[in-house]
């Protein structure tokens, strides 16, 4: 079985922090701490493109909040 072949069958979270940055753990994994599952599953690209549609502001919350007032 080749590379490839193995890539599509793993099984990714769509994993967040408390800074609402955005990043793919695998599922048979416990998630690590600091990052939370968003409730998205998938094959990695089902996750990454799911992650480009939802993550539209790649600054920090804490930057977010301080630029906002």
């Amino acid at each position: 079985m080749s590379d490839a072949t193995d890539a599509t069958k793993e099984r990714y979270l769509v994993v967040v922090n408390h800074e609402e940055q955005y990043s793919i753990w695998p599922a048979d994994r416990e998630v690590p701490d600091g990052w939370r599952a968003e409730g998205t599953e998938g094959d990695k690209k089902t996750c990454l493109d799911h992650i480009e549609k939802v993550w539209t502001d790649m600054r920090p919350l804490s930057l977010r909040r301080e630029m906002d007032g």
